[in-house]
């Protein structure tokens, strides 16, 4: 949305927003993300090119209302930028605890055997129950293991979207 808006602002000022956000894409891309899958990526330090893009649509010289509202509508835009980086940042570091995952597979166990003991007259019921059921744990362990680290792994979260939106 600010690389559309910023037409608002014809010549240089546009070529300047288009550029800074290239440029955060660029770094999200090559610097966040692989730090995002480390856990390691920090909500102390600002994004640079996001930051300098605020600063720079503030200070921006208005020439009438529509410049006005064009502003005030790229602003926002990159102030969703930064709380959607904010939220990536604590997304990478979520993770689930052993005392989760010790529950998980008590709890499974515990209604495979009470499973097996409502069908234990007839054997063949009891195995395809409890068959069933393991099946069904273990879909929901590769659910909860897949969130478990979401910028990592087979099943992670790739900068696909970003890229999509990188100006050219």
């Amino acid at each position: 949305m600010v690389v559309l808006l910023a037409a608002g602002f014809p010549g240089e000022p546009e070529t300047h927003i288009r550029a800074l956000v290239r440029r955060h894409v660029d770094e999200a891309v090559s610097l966040e993300w692989p730090a995002m899958a480390k856990q390691s990526a920090s909500l102390r330090v600002p994004a640079p090119a996001l930051a300098e893009a605020l600063q720079f649509a503030s200070s921006l010289t208005l020439k009438g209302e529509g410049q006005v509202t064009v502003q005030r509508e790229i602003i926002a835009g990159l102030e969703n930028a930064m709380d959607a980086r904010r939220q990536r940042i604590i997304l990478s570091r979520s993770s689930v605890n052993w005392l989760k995952w010790a529950c998980l597979f008590v709890q499974a166990g515990c209604m495979m055997i009470a499973i097996a003991f409502v069908h234990c007259d007839n054997r063949a019921t009891a195995a395809i129950a409890t068959l069933i059921f393991a099946t069904g744990a273990a879909v929901s362990v590769l659910l909860i293991a897949s969130h478990d680290g979401p910028f990592t792994g087979e099943i992670s979260i790739k900068p696909d979207v970003l890229l999509q939106v990188r100006p050219e």
